[in-house]
């Protein structure tokens, strides 16, 4: 039963992080991108930059491909209500709504204590990540008007620089998120495995590609300018940086998730005041509060399941101890 709730685990964990969380570095490229190439060269340079980053990581860690983000969650063998988070996150998902990964996932197998460092670092980040676009975009919009795309005669510079920033965004990504799936399986893995595993996600993207980012794609597009590959660039590039800075910080995983819609919140205030003379805020409101309604919802989902899951499983198995104890005191 272990191997059927692993596999299970595996396959909706996979499903969840390539469906929710791709558009968080894969969204701004396919907007900009999804009129110049075909969704399936856009697939397989994606495609490319995950193996060589899962084959890297497998690699350098020993059989291990989560990078070190598992250090302080130990592994434990799946059960059954391990796969309630991911399958809680496949049907947000299909609802546009960002969920953290992280915090449904992986807390599931973390311990209350790491759940809280967990939710501690992914406030900060989304925090740092607001305040750091708006005052990075306020500074980018004296120089550039990013309501306006470039010229044809720089886009080719562009876009050739739009494609390895996204190559950096998506290696750095992954060495973050790749955890949220390796926790159901041990944490050293051979060969076969890791193929499975490549296998696995490289038809996962392909899917996504080919719906061209699906639902929760639409918390890229309804920002201003990122189907432009200017714009497009800048945000994966900033966003890099910011996700370098917090893997290089500590190993206590984190959500991205909530990284990546503060640095649209602090960009798309930049732009509304830095843009306009007058500044108007109310425009601009309604999207920014949603974006959070969805991120405080995606997080109220998470902290009930994950604490159904832990005092549940919990106190069932200190009755089952306990039932065994007074079994043994019998006898």
């Amino acid at each position: 039963m272990v191997a059927l709730f692993t596999t299970v685990g595996f396959i909706l964990a996979g499903y969840s992080v390539i469906a929710n969380d791709s558009v968080q570095t894969l969204g701004t490229w396919i907007a900009s991108n999804r009129e110049k190439f075909k969704w399936y060269q856009l697939w397989a340079a994606a495609s490319i930059v995950l193996v060589a980053t899962l084959v890297y990581g497998w690699y350098t860690g020993d059989g291990d491909i989560s990078f070190g983000r598992l250090t302080k969650i130990p592994y434990k063998e799946p059960q059954w209500y391990h796969a309630l988070a991911p399958l809680a996150l496949v049907a947000l998902t299909r609802k546009g709504i960002p969920v953290s990964t992280s915090f449904l996932v992986l807390s599931a197998f973390a311990s209350t204590f790491v759940l809280e460092k967990m939710l501690m670092k992914s406030i900060m980040g989304y925090g740092l990540a607001a305040v750091a676009a708006y005052v990075l975009w306020i500074v980018i919009s004296r120089i550039i008007n990013e309501k306006e795309d470039i010229s044809e005669k720089y886009k080719p510079f562009w876009r050739t620089f739009q494609w390895f920033s996204t190559g950096f965004l998506w290696f750095t990504w992954l060495s973050h998120d790749i955890a949220n799936i390796a926790v159901f399986l041990p944490r050293q893995i051979d060969l076969w495995q890791l193929v499975f595993i490549i296998l696995f996600f490289v038809v996962g993207l392909a899917y996504i590609f080919y719906k061209q980012g699906g639902a929760i794609q639409q918390i890229v597009l309804d920002k201003q300018s990122t189907k432009y590959v200017r714009s497009a660039t800048l945000i994966d590039l900033v966003y890099a940086f910011l996700l370098l800075y917090f893997k290089q910080m500590n190993n206590i995983p984190m959500s991205t998730t909530w990284v990546f819609v503060g640095l649209l919140c602090g960009r798309e205030l930049a732009l509304n005041t830095g843009l306009t003379k007058k500044g108007n805020l109310k425009s601009i409101f309604p999207i920014v509060a949603k974006d959070f309604l969805k991120l405080i919802v995606g997080l109220m989902v998470s902290v009930a399941i994950v604490l159904a899951i832990h005092y549940g499983t919990d106190e069932a198995q200190s009755a089952k101890d306990n039932a065994a104890t007074q079994t043994e005191i019998s006898e």
